[in-house]
């Protein structure tokens, strides 16, 4: 992370994770943020209280990332082509 980035984005504590409110951080940083969060789960060197601690707050980052990831999918459009091939203007996304 950048200089910037981390004063922006608050102290890290002792496990390496961000105290920032999740709601301030970009979907990016929150994407990060949750790698280092299962990385120190995954290592099995965190104690109980901090797995626990560690895992709420993994949670509610994976769930800001599938809104985020949710608000985007639903911005994008899809070009509509007309007969020619040409560029006939956009409709919404759909998916499925």
């Amino acid at each position: 992370m950048s200089a910037s980035v981390l004063a922006r984005a608050g102290s890290v504590s002792h496990s390496g994770v961000m105290d920032t409110p999740i709601e301030e951080l970009t979907f990016e940083d929150a994407l990060k943020e949750l790698e280092r969060i299962v990385g120190r789960l995954e290592s099995g060197e965190a104690t109980l209280d901090e797995s626990i601690r560690l895992y709420e707050r993994g949670d509610r980052l994976r769930q800001r990332c599938a809104e985020r990831l949710d608000a985007a999918q639903a911005r994008i459009e899809a070009i509509r082509l007309d007969a020619e091939g040409k560029a006939a203007g956009t409709r919404p996304f759909q998916a499925g």
